[in-house]
């Protein structure tokens, strides 16, 4: 109820207005491509092996078929990685505002080699469309999260993140709904299917530079805290908006004091110990999470068809599947996921399961025991919960006032 009751304030209409647009450029198309692949996987094998017919004279394979198939949906995957292994740097040095522009150029780009690539006669210019798809992609769920995160105050942070995980799903559901073949999953029009995303890409491309950067970003690392506080009142309207104010510069204060650490650096690193034993469990439930849910998409078609349903309605059907998956993001907590691919069903069958039933409730059990609670707490106050089990108490006995600033809260590195 706290929730809606921050969402109907007048003062934070500019904060909720930026969540949309991030929304509907970051994690938005990453929903979509995962859904809307599959409706047309008829009509592209049909066209490849076409347009190698019309090339050389005689027809594919079906296992060659198949496997440029399966290149054309892996290569989404290799991209995504590309994008998510140079986000990191580009984004310090250019800032995510200006990065994430560039992402919804290379979205665009995309778009316009799958809308041209039957028209073209090729189907090397889908395998590219969906290359750099996966490139703007592994920028977007880097990005979207980070940024969503820097602009919301403490007490909506937990609120505002979680909305990540609903524009996520609400891209499946519109996936899978105009990938039905009454509007754009027809043979005649699956090129434009797989090149709607790039309007989600457009939309933010021109409405984002109306927003500012974030915060944090322009008092941290540009220094001048008159456009911080600025930008904070365009997001967050006018008010007594101090003691944030005050946590990005004790935020400032720490990180002067640091130097950037390479990756053995890291692993060896006492203070940042928990943070990646809680990070690699977080991040490998979340790799296992993805194979759950397609499995479910895989076996739901495949019940429905033994169920005796009829071939045309099945579509209709897993609609029905994302609307509940979407409803279930909107009213709980969801972990957003990312893609992957079958290759245990062939050898475990609907038994995949138990393997993904286990890493979930090891991971669960983990994450209740040793995750601490950020709801409502700066960076600085999550920091000094993590000291506490990367030091003992002896180490968190201090207060945060008795330590010198360059040491502050053991983060001198």
């Amino acid at each position: 109820m706290e929730h809606f009751i921050f969402a109907s304030q007048v003062q934070f209409r500019g904060l909720f207005q930026m969540i949309l647009v991030l929304g509907i450029g970051g994690s938005f198309p990453y929903g979509f491509h995962i859904s809307v692949i599959n409706y047309p996987s008829v009509h592209i094998r049909k066209f490849i092996n076409e347009t190698w017919i019309e090339r050389h004279g005689s027809p594919l394979h079906p296992e060659t078929i198949m496997l440029l198939w399966s290149f054309i949906v892996s290569v989404y995957g290799i991209g995504g990685f590309l994008g998510s292994i140079c986000c990191g740097y580009l984004t310090t040095k250019y800032r995510k505002k200006k990065c994430q522009m560039c992402t919804n150029l290379i979205m665009l780009v995309a778009a316009l080699f799958m809308a041209f690539s039957k028209t073209a006669k090729s189907f090397e210019m889908i395998l590219v469309g969906r290359f750099l798809y996966g490139i703007g992609t592994g920028f977007s769920l880097n990005i979207h999260p980070q940024y969503v995160g820097e602009i919301s105050p403490k007490k909506l942070r937990g609120f505002t993140n979680s909305t990540v995980a609903v524009f996520l799903t609400l891209g499946k559901l519109t996936g899978q709904v105009i990938g039905l073949r009454e509007i754009l999953g027809s043979e005649a029009l699956w090129p434009w299917l797989l090149a709607s995303s790039g309007l989600s890409a457009l939309v933010q491309l021109v409405t984002l530079p109306f927003f500012p950067d974030s915060p944090s970003y322009l008092l941290i690392q540009k220094g001048n805290e008159e456009a911080c506080r600025k930008a904070i009142r365009k997001l967050w309207g006018e008010g007594d908006h101090q003691a944030e104010i005050d946590d990005i510069m004790k935020e400032k204060v720490t990180m002067t004091s640091t130097k950037t650490l390479r990756v053995l650096e890291v692993i060896k690193e006492r203070s940042l110990r928990w943070q990646l034993y809680i990070l690699m469990t977080v991040m490998t439930t979340l790799h296992a999470f993805p194979l759950c849910i397609f499995q479910i998409y895989f076996y739901s078609f495949e019940v429905f068809h033994t169920a005796k349903f009829e071939e045309y309605l099945i579509p209709y059907v897993s609609l029905g599947v994302g609307l509940c998956e979407c409803l279930s993001s909107i009213l709980y907590s969801y972990i957003p996921y990312s893609v992957s691919h079958f290759f245990l069903q062939d050898n475990l069958g609907p038994f995949c399961f138990l393997i993904f039933l286990g890493i979930l409730a090891l991971s669960a059990i983990f994450i209740y025991l040793y995750l601490p609670e950020t709801k409502g707490k700066s960076i600085m106050e999550i920091k000094a919960e993590f000291n506490k089990l990367n030091f003992g108490k002896k180490e968190t006995s201090v207060t945060e006032n008795s330590f010198p600033k360059e040491q502050l809260f053991c983060t001198k590195l």
